[in-house]
């Protein structure tokens, strides 16, 4: 082979890895090295730009942005300071690019546009600690909101004016949040308790119909995403793992990480199928592919 075809081969070979057209699936590797984050990590999500966003960027109360590099690495940056007071949680995106952000300590739900102009969507003095959020396809939201120094819970809709609607309370530990595909399923898991409920949605983001999908026997569960089948990809926190889940709560597999202490997990890249996830113990990001892409890709 020549030097132009070696060339051409190694950029060939070097946008595979980044796309991860060409990686093995759910096998992770690193993305953002150890430390680039403080162990607030958390909040995975991909912008409209194709850019992962995710908290606590060297210190809590940030917002960082990671650009995809041509080896298949990403490259973390500040992207915003968080008001006074607040410290980010999970992050959203809307269609329309507008980012919504759980602010733990400042009892708020934080909208942030493209610009990184910050402003309160919603704020509700019962929340004990707003973790994650979910975006349903109608375009609620709904929150988690655990309350880590009684072991106990609840979980809020928060609808398209920023009014707040509890719809639970006297949970365990509520954590990971997320909604069906198709929008008539809502599910959240405890943490501590480690157990994944279930619950039907009307078409006014009523939920009913309570049910326990799936009880995990040790470690911690986290955040969680779905993909296009309406399978969840749930963080064990402790175990190391990402495991996924059917919606008839069927365990198909765990994907085993670098990390011990995974907080989040989110879907992007080209095609929708690469998972990101934040670890806590390393304040890092790892990253794999998965064989669906997340319910949120082609949007």
């Amino acid at each position: 082979m020549n030097l132009r075809h070696c060339l051409f081969a190694a950029i060939l070979a070097s946008t595979a890895s980044a796309s991860g057209a060409a990686e093995p699936e759910y096998v992770a590797r690193d993305y953002v090295g150890d430390g680039v984050f403080s162990q607030g990590i958390e909040g995975p999500a991909v912008g409209p730009d194709g850019h992962l966003y995710l908290v606590s960027f060297e210190r809590d109360g940030t917002i960082g942005r990671v650009r995809a590099q041509a080896d298949g690495s990403g490259k973390a940056e500040l992207f915003v300071e968080l008001p006074a007071g607040s410290t980010g949680n999970g992050i959203r995106f809307a269609p329309d690019g507008v980012m919504y952000l759980a602010d733990y300590s400042g009892h708020n739900i934080l909208r942030i546009d493209a610009e990184g102009r910050i402003e309160v969507f919603a704020h509700e003095p019962r929340m004990h600690q707003p973790n994650d959020v979910a975006l349903a396809p109608d375009g609620r939201l709904y929150a988690s909101d655990p309350d880590w120094k009684n072991g106990g819970g609840q979980l809020w809709r928060i609808d398209h004016d920023g009014s707040t609607h509890l719809l639970e309370t006297g949970m365990g530990t509520t954590n990971g949040v997320e909604v069906s595909p198709d929008g008539k399923h809502l599910y959240v898991n405890e943490s501590v308790q480690r157990n994944l409920w279930v619950y039907d949605l009307d078409g006014d983001g009523n939920a009913s119909n309570k049910r326990l999908l799936m009880n995990f026997p040790d470690h911690g569960l986290d955040g969680m995403r779905t993909d296009i089948d309406g399978n969840l990809y749930i963080a064990r926190y402790g175990a190391g793992t990402v495991a996924v889940v059917s919606p008839e709560g069927r365990l198909l597999r765990e994907v085993k990480l670098k990390g011990e202490k995974p907080t989040n997990v989110a879907f992007g890249g080209e095609d929708g199928r690469t998972v990101y996830v934040t670890l806590q113990d390393r304040g890092a990001v790892e990253v794999f592919r998965s064989g669906r892409p997340g319910r949120e890709h082609g949007r």
